[in-house]
């Protein structure tokens, strides 16, 4: 017998917060009684605990005795409830596992029994951190009648032997005992008894069942209907399990079937032994089909799990019944034990289409990654791994996706793949290396909006000598956004340049050579000089590449040179685009060259100015011709003091440069335009998208350059995810000081959003209003602004949220110099520019018409002199061209034309200083 006893008590008896269910069922009372069992101060020696009841009579079928009680399982500590029935032998009558929660749970117990019996109810307690079991509201039916009959057991049932093994070892995929005996309950069918290793935990008015036809050899988990009054799922789990390793996969056949078109729900879910619920694996809602027959399988990446874990089935049926039916068979775990590990890097290359592949969920993290369908970037409409910030079960700042561990390797790798951030307030997406010792380097990152498409990504991998992980990590910073990766590779050789470089943690490949070095910094970094925040993020956490060009550290006439990988050369041309930064007195010069692997370089860009302290945009445009190519920032010092170059956001177009002032359609990205990334100016983003690519938001049904739902366009919807009165900031690159520069731009805006729109202009950190449209008559509307600005400045967009409605963005045009009377207000007098070209082209047109009559009479002198008789001939013919010259124009004469040189050097010639002897000039 076991000297673990029930007690009766209250709450209020209860001095330890972590123990009893609070208050009791009947009165809901802190004073109200129960029984209750518990781990006892000194600690368990035995882990049950029984009551009885009085002897019964028996009972028929027709006349059951039936009994209703209320459970508390709570905690770690609760292992179990079962009423056993005890006449001359012991059975099972009803069963309800581990833990259910701080709620009381009914449950009814149907007794039949031909002989005298006593009702047996027994827990099962774990000497874990705290909770327990208790029993409330016991009610028999008037069938359950007391007998004075004396009980006695013709043969006591033998205890149970003791395990095989510890129970650390029992359900962790590893075989411990003879025959798999520590396995063979666990809930795995593939063992004889694994599928009575589910138990119902159920509170609710539907349950599971366990089906088990050995004829047919047939054995299944279906809901049926259960006592419970909550309209909750229906849960069945397994005993703990565990702790597994990366590759752990449940496979399992499913079907919801019946007439009705739609069954109902189920779901996996995992129970942590310490971290207690956890979100929801995998679900399906629906039917899958009408016959019974209709399986499907499925596999669910378990991953690696730290602590010991429940797997469970959640269910519910819209209506169950002959004609709706929800079932689940063939459940198997596969690569479970903790030390198993898939040793190939090659199974981190994947696209998604047949599962995770060597990626899985890290199980430390707040929520998980999810395979969807019908967005990913392979096919268009295949898998992807997912993050839906719009999702109301996700809890928590952040979900990581884990690669298995991989070798130490002798070279570096690139991870390639494709990524979409998309949303107003999303967050970031990391590359993170996770080492053996569980220390974290953060290899690359993007954060913000990204618009609603693919982007492709390459992540240096540095050589590691010991073994260890890549992690993919989504971090959110509001509820409304989604972050996606796709086609992801892991290959043996360095990344080529990537299109994107924003230096957060990386240096994207980029090296540094010449006499100073360029460095990988921030805003923290202790220098006597350089930005204090970087043009990515804004801040002074942001990095950028930097080298120090003061006379001290780099003298006049030294060069240093930041290069690029190598890039892979194209047939079309591409543009260049990054902010620099060059701060104090002549800071030195800085170019930028495309130099081809074979071949000149190629300068696209130069600057020598001390440019203040602002980030500033420069593009220009690369045509390697398919030769393969680097990048080169080279920087010549000119001697200053305290001085810096700086760069940061390198990004590679795959269109031509657009010049400055030409309109912006969004079809090819942003142009120059972007969204800032300063929390103290927005919390919001412009997003970029098409209204046949949108899923979620509500867009204008076309955009304005195309007209079609296939144009793009930048908006800002009223999502009930976000704050009204938010702002969202986009700004344009810095402009010159102008009496009249014209900025044009077509507005959407709902006649029922209360959305607004500001139009700024940014000047030393100063905003002045240039526009404020709070209504708007019809969708597409354009704007003309007359900017007029003594300072350098920038123009600022600016998005006010609603609590409905959306606004969007189109067409931005700004002609730098030319207002929107298409008049030059920033170059020289118009009339005098006039003025001067009459001038000019008078003094040209008299120069020609003199040097014309002066060729004239020189000829006229030339044939006086030696064939009178010609003159009269000449005269005639009013001039000569070469239309019409023929070399023996004068042989009728008799007479040999003179060779014009021996006319030019005869001393009684005068000689002219030009000949016109192509043209003929009409008099």
């Amino acid at each position: 017998m076991s000297n673990l006893k029930w007690v009766r008590t209250s709450q209020e008896n209860i001095s330890d917060p972590l123990k009893g269910p609070g208050r009791d069922h009947s009165n809901n009372s802190v004073s109200g009684h129960f029984l209750y069992v518990t781990v006892p101060d000194g600690g368990l020696r035995k882990d049950w605990a029984a009551f009885q009841s009085p002897p019964l009579e028996p009972t028929t079928s027709t006349h059951p005795c039936k009994m209703v009680m209320y459970t508390h399982q709570f905690g770690p500590r609760s292992g179990g409830l079962t009423v056993l029935v005890a006449d001359k032998s012991i059975s099972a009558a009803w069963k309800r596992g581990g833990a259910l929660g701080d709620v009381w749970v009914k449950a009814e117990v149907e007794i039949v029994n031909n002989s005298t019996f006593q009702i047996l109810i027994m827990a099962a307690v774990r000497e874990l951190a705290y909770g327990g079991v208790a029993v409330d509201n016991i009610v028999l039916s008037p069938e359950c009648r007391r007998s004075n009959d004396s009980m006695w057991l013709e043969k006591f049932p033998k205890s149970p032997k003791d395990p095989c093994t510890v129970p650390e070892k029992m359900c962790d995929f590893e075989s411990d005992c003879e025959g798999a005996e520590d396995e063979a309950a666990c809930g795995d069918f593939s063992y004889s008894k694994g599928s009575s290793g589910w138990t119902d935990t159920s509170i609710g008015s539907q349950g599971w069942v366990l089906h088990q036809n050995s004829t047919a050899k047939e054995e299944y988990l279906y809901v049926a209907e259960a006592p419970g009054q909550q309209l909750t799922e229906a849960q069945t789990r397994t005993p703990l399990l565990g702790p597994s390793g990366p590759a752990c996969t449940l496979q399992f056949d499913f079907a919801l079937t019946g007439n009705p078109a739609h069954i109902g729900e189920l779901s996996v879910r995992v129970i942590d032994s310490m971290l207690g619920v956890q979100p929801k694996l995998w679900e399906f809602s629906g039917k899958t089909g009408t016959e019974e027959a209709a399986w499907q399988p499925a596999q669910v990446a378990i991953g690696a799990r730290k602590h010991r874990f429940q797997l469970a089935f959640e269910s519910r049926a819209v209506k169950l019944g002959p004609s709706a039916k929800i079932q689940v068979k063939n459940v198997h775990f596969t690569g479970c034990h903790a030390n198993y590990f898939p040793s190939s890097s090659t199974a981190l290359t994947c696209n998604f289409e047949d599962g995770p592949c060597g990626w899985h969920q890290d199980n430390s993290d707040n929520f998980d990654w999810t395979l969807v369908d019908g967005m990913d970037h392979t096919i268009g409409f295949g898998k992807s791994f997912v993050v839906d910030m719009w999702s109301s079960s996700l809890r928590g700042a952040f979900g990581r996706l884990l690669s298995l561990p991989l070798l130490p390797s002798h070279t570096g790798h690139c991870l390639t793949f494709f990524y979409k951030i998309y949303g107003t307030n999303i967050g970031a997406l990391n590359v993170k290396l996770f080492d053996k010792d569980g220390y974290e380097k953060l290899l690359w990152t993007r954060s913000g909006a990204h618009g609603n498409m693919w982007h492709e990504a390459h992540c240096p991998v540095p050589l590691q000598f010991t073994t260890y992980q890549l992690m993919f990590e989504a971090v959110r910073s509001g509820f409304d956004g989604q972050v996606a990766i796709d086609d992801v590779a892991l290959v043996a050789h360095p990344c080529s340049v990537p299109r994107l470089c924003s230096f957060e943690g990386q240096q994207c490949g980029y090296r540094s050579s010449g006499q100073v070095y360029w460095v990988l910094r921030n805003g923290h970094t202790p220098t006597a000089t350089g930005p204090k925040t970087d043009h990515t993020l804004e801040t002074e956490l942001g990095f950028y590449m930097m080298v120090q060009t003061g006379g001290s550290v780099l003298p006049a006439g030294a060069i240093t040179t930041l290069t690029s990988p190598v890039r892979i050369g194209k047939a079309h041309t591409e543009c260049l685009n990054f902010w620099y930064h060059m701060g104090s007195e002549n800071p030195g010069s800085l170019s930028v060259y495309m130099k081809p692997m074979e071949g000149e370089r190629v300068k696209i860009f130069t600057d020598n100015q001390d440019q203040g302290d602002v980030w500033r945009h420069a593009n220009g445009n690369i045509s390697s011709n398919l030769m393969d190519w680097q990048l080169q920032f080279e920087v010549i010092g000119r001697g200053g003091k305290d001085t810096h170059v700086a760069i940061d956001d390198i990004f590679l177009s795959a269109h031509p440069c657009e010049n400055q002032g030409s309109k912006c359609s969004f079809e090819k990205g942003m142009c120059t335009w972007s969204n800032t990334q300063n929390i103290q100016r927005d919390q919001l983003d412009w997003e970029l998208t098409s209204h046949e690519k949108e899923m979620h938001y509500s867009t204008p049904s076309e955009d304005h350059s195309l007209g079609t739902e296939k144009g793009h366009f930048l908006f800002l919807p009223s999502s009930n995810r976000t704050a009204t009165n938010q702002k969202a900031q986009l700004l344009g690159p810095h402009l010159p000081p102008t009496k009249g520069t014209c900025l044009k731009f077509w507005l959407y805006k709902q006649y029922s959003t209360d959305s607004q729109l500001k139009v700024w202009t940014l000047s030393k950190g100063l905003l002045n209003e240039q526009l404020d449209v709070t209504e708007l008559e019809g969708p597409w509307r354009r704007f003309d602004i007359d900017i007029v600005s003594t300072e350098e400045y920038q123009i600022v967009f600016e998005g006010i949220k609603g609590a409905v409605g959306v606004l969007a963005l189109d067409d931005i045009e700004y002609t730098v110099g030319v207002n929107c009377a298409k008049k030059v207000t920033d170059g020289p007098s118009n009339a005098g520019g006039i003025a001067a070209s009459v001038i000019v082209v008078l003094l040209l047109i008299g120069t020609l018409i003199a040097l014309f009559i002066y060729y004239l009479r020189t000829q006229m002198r030339v044939q006086a002199l030696t064939d009178p008789s010609s003159s009269s001939s000449l005269e005639d013919r009013g001039g000569f061209g070469n239309d019409n010259y023929e070399a023996d124009l004068s042989v009728s004469s008799g007479v040999e034309p003179p060779n014009r040189l021996d006319l030019l050097k005869s001393p009684s010639i005068h000689r002219p200083s030009i000949f016109f002897d192509s043209f003929m000039f009409p008099v």
